[in-house]
């Protein structure tokens, strides 16, 4: 394997993907590359992949680096943080064989990972996913105490503009297969006219698909300007301390917001906005809802999730996988069946007709001289 072609890096592999172009190489310092970073980096047409840490740790089986392969990208692993800084953006490198050459002299050298390296670390980490599930449910239970206060009334709502009362709200995460199921919901957004409640980079995703929305909520680190300045109301999810680092940026922006302090998820505290302002029904869609995902995330449990939806009940429904419920296939005898249901009238009315009887009874005739009847 030989690939020569500028490099861009960045440390953040959700903002790399937004500014490299198609063919350069991507340099990233990302332990335990999730999907949805995976899936940027696919859609960017990257040509390679370079990463200083781990990209599968074997604490869990992470799916990005699976998804980079599979479309026929491979990967440079752990190449190590002096490296990375050794590397800069713009530079043209050389990259054979898992090693890095800059301006002829090797700068840095890392593990090839193609398709069966992959498949085998993935293996080896669902090995130990035990001992990883028994740390996750124990920080689980823990923090759960701590933040019971989320669903007991000790986290302050914000005052909306947005009014929730008996409406449907659409809640969109960038999470996993998010566009396809979006895209299974865009009837039920055009019948239905939920508000759209965008997390983060939710709110582009909406966009994408030409929506404005409503409510635009998180911690302001991965949403764009655009889906900012079209949003009609932000909330900025803010550490419990008061501290607010998104705040800032929406400031910049000349853009009003309201702050929400609050332990957990910027998309738990979207759901739970929506609850205390009595929203009719609440649809969740690419939300984080198991061990993976949160471990994709960082987070060492989902006390605040668990909680969450403990609370609001049966007012939420899971969107989550929509696409994949629906993906099945017509059968043959469906369509035959379909095919048969549709001339049984156009058959009635046909044997109404002289002529159509006077046709059938030819067609008899000479289907018995045809079989010696």
């Amino acid at each position: 394997m030989r690939v020569e072609a500028k490099m861009r890096k960045d440390r953040k592999t959700k903002k790399l993907a937004k500014r490299i172009e198609a063919g350069q190489i991507a340099v990233i310092n990302h332990i335990d590359l999730d999907e949805v970073a995976a899936r940027s980096l696919v859609e960017a047409k990257v040509r390679l992949v370079i990463n200083a840490d781990e990209s599968i740790s074997g604490r869990y089986p992470n799916a990005g680096p699976e998804i980079l392969v599979d479309n026929g990208i491979l990967i440079i692993d752990n190449i190590g943080k002096e490296a990375f800084d050794l590397l800069e953006e713009n530079d043209t490198i050389l990259v054979e064989d898992g090693k890095i050459f800059k301006n002829g002299l090797q700068v840095a050298s890392g593990l090839l990972m193609d398709k069966e390296v992959v498949v085998q670390k993935i293996k080896d980490a669902y090995d130990n996913i035990g001992e990883e599930l028994d740390r996750f449910i124990d920080n689980t239970i823990e923090y759960a105490k701590k933040e019971k206060g989320l669903i007991l009334g000790d986290v302050p709502i914000p005052k909306m503009s947005t009014v929730y009362d008996e409406r449907h709200v659409l809640v969109v995460v960038r999470g996993h297969n998010y566009k396809s199921d979006l895209q299974m919901m865009l009837s039920y957004i055009e019948e239905v006219k939920p508000i759209l409640v965008g997390v983060d980079g939710g709110a582009d995703a909406l966009m994408e698909f030409g929506y404005t929305p409503d409510v635009v909520v998180g911690d302001m680190d991965s949403v764009s300007d655009e889906a900012l300045k079209a949003a009609k109301e932000i909330v900025v999810h803010a550490y419990v301390d008061g501290r607010a680092p998104g705040l800032g940026r929406v400031e910049n922006l000349g853009l009003k917001s309201v702050v929400m302090p609050s332990p957990g998820t910027s998309e738990d505290i979207a759901m739970l906005i929506a609850y205390e302002y009595n929203a009719k029904l609440i649809v969740a869609l690419g939300t984080h809802s198991n061990m993976i995902d949160f471990l994709e995330k960082g987070r060492k449990g989902m006390a605040s999730t668990f909680l969450v939806r403990l609370k609001i009940g049966a007012k939420l429904v899971d969107a989550k996988g929509v696409s994949t419920l629906y993906k099945s296939r017509l059968k043959f005898k469906y369509i035959i069946a379909l095919i048969l249901t549709a001339l049984f009238p156009v058959l009635i009315i046909a044997s109404l007709s002289p002529k159509a009887q006077t046709f059938m009874q030819l067609l008899q005739l000479k289907l018995k001289l045809l079989l010696n009847i």
